[in-house]
């Protein structure tokens, strides 16, 4: 067995490719389990800026077993978005061996995140293990390795600030606003979306004063969303813009809608199983997604790329809003927030007079960086996390060298009391029950303590051969990799179940 991850991030690509790989993420990992019969188990990680897939490979010593897993998921991410195979193979950078619980480790921690030191992630990547295993694609292995990575992110919360300030993209998005808005206070927003996304969001704007927050959703849910919360529903959009001196949009809708033309959104909406709402920082698939069916509750004009809010829609809103002004007061500037994988918001609006537009790709961009001392001992937790790790996977080869050993002993301590115990009824005594109890403890101790160092040696020995097998198989797996990216071999289809 061995372990593998194909990993795209931001740190690669840009948002619209993310955002077009993404698509069908959710039955990726069941499918690849039922299609290729050297996949055991895998695990997906499908956020707003990363799209990782975890895998626990049948792989023979020649590492055919790992290039035909990884080539399986690349063709299944292939179909689901509509990309060339070639494309999805090159937009994944792959890991094995103990690399991959360390960057699952970091990516729990919120070490690699687009804002450095959120926590949302870490529910992520549980969800995604829980999911996972619903869909009865985990095994055992990666079970060990999501819940190590769960309680790694758990200690680095609870021993250092790495997460302490309440970082995530929503509180970055609302830190960029606040300087073009009035006080918190006087601010009018206006809510795209219900699901747990959008609870978190309404729950920073509270948590920063804001009061006045309309809630605008396509599926039907904001009535019932806006009660729970103590915020007012809105069905007309456009009317609700009119006044708005700030818009947070991550209803992630378009993603699940096909749109009429042949672009990303088009393709995007094909896929089953596509991303919905986010989660808060690094953000996700999440629970509470509204139906797609809604998804074009506001499309002005026609919008073939299926926006949640194209820039007519604005455009009309902000004109109305300037006729009802007239010249008692000048016309407040607007920000948009986009906090949606696939886009809720037309690109274009920002080229309307008085939008301020923050997408997931401009808060990147401004993503402040955090103290190097902070992430040094995270990462200090992450590499001791890591080693452990290891060491629990590899020595179950050596737990089978000490019970070996544990089960000689049992078999001498049973001997040598028998035969103590034949001893003194040759000699004329009986041997009560108790005194057989008494014999045994005192027998038991005097082996075990002289078998201690024989346990230490057989475990660390058993560990080593484990590990160096471990070694052989990653290197050759890595070997086939780099063979068949550079000379692009046809390592043929998976076997199915």
């Amino acid at each position: 067995m061995v372990l593998l991850s194909m990993t795209a991030s931001h740190h690669e690509l840009d948002m619209s490719t993310l955002e077009l790989l993404s698509t069908g993420a959710a039955s990726v990992g069941r499918t690849a389990v039922e299609t290729c019969e050297a996949i055991t188990g895998a695990v997906v990680v499908a956020t707003c800026n990363r799209f990782e897939v975890y895998l626990d490979v049948d792989s023979p010593v020649d590492g055919r077993g790992v290039q035909h897993a990884s080539h399986e998921v690349a063709r299944l991410v292939a179909a689901a978005s509509g990309v060339a195979e070639d494309v999805a193979v090159g937009a994944f950078s792959t890991r094995t061996g103990p690399d991959v619980a360390a960057h699952l480790f970091e990516v729990a921690a919120g070490l690699d995140s687009m804002v450095v030191g959120e926590r949302e992630i870490a529910g992520q990547v549980k969800r995604a293990l829980e999911e996972a295993r619903e869909g009865g694609a985990t095994s055992s292995t990666l079970e060990l390795l999501f819940q190590t990575a769960s309680r790694t992110s758990k200690r680095i919360s609870n021993e250092t600030t790495l997460g302490g300030n309440g970082r995530s993209v929503v509180s970055l998005g609302l830190d960029l606003a606040s300087a073009e808005l009035p006080p918190w206070r006087q601010v009018r927003t206006v809510l795209i979306g219900t699901g747990s996304y959008a609870g978190a969001s309404l729950a920073a704007l509270r948590a920063r004063g804001c009061e006045d927050v309309r809630v605008y959703s396509g599926s039907g849910r904001a009535e019932q969303f806006a009660a729970d919360r103590g915020a007012v529903a809105v069905t007309d959009l456009v009317a609700a813009l009119e006044d708005a001196d700030l818009v947070v949009s991550c209803s992630g809708a378009r993603g699940r809608v096909g749109g009429a033309g042949g672009g990303v959104a088009g393709r995007a909406g094909a896929g089953a199983g596509a991303p919905g709402e986010a989660e808060l920082g690094d953000a996700g698939p999440a629970e509470g997604e509204e139906p797609s069916a809604e998804a074009d509750a506001v499309r002005a004009g026609g919008d073939a790329l299926g926006h949640v809010l194209d820039a007519a829609a604005l455009v009309r809103a902000r004109s109305r809003a300037a006729e009802a002004a007239g010249d008692e007061a000048p016309h407040r500037p607007m920000v948009v927030l986009d906090l949606a994988l696939h886009r809720d918001v037309d690109p274009r609006v920002a080229d309307v007079d008085g939008v301020l537009l923050y997408d997931l790709a401009s808060l990147k961009a401004h993503s402040p960086a955090l103290g190097s001392l902070v992430v040094g001992q995270a990462r200090r937790i992450v590499d001791r996390a890591t080693q452990d790790f290891e060491e629990t996977r590899l020595g179950r080869a050596a737990d089978t060298a000490v019970m070996e050993l544990l089960d000689d002993a049992d078999r001498r301590i049973a001997a040598e009391v028998a035969e103590r115990a034949a001893e003194r009824r040759a000699a004329g005594s009986e041997v009560d029950e108790a005194e057989t109890e008494a014999l045994t403890r005192s027998v038991r101790r005097r082996v075990h303590a002289d078998l201690h160092d024989a346990i230490v040696a057989a475990r660390s020995s058993a560990l080593a051969a484990a590990q160096a097998e471990a070694s052989a198989v990653v290197a050759d797996a890595e070997e086939a990799l780099r063979s068949a990216g550079t000379n692009g071999l046809d390592v043929g289809a998976c076997a199915g179940r």
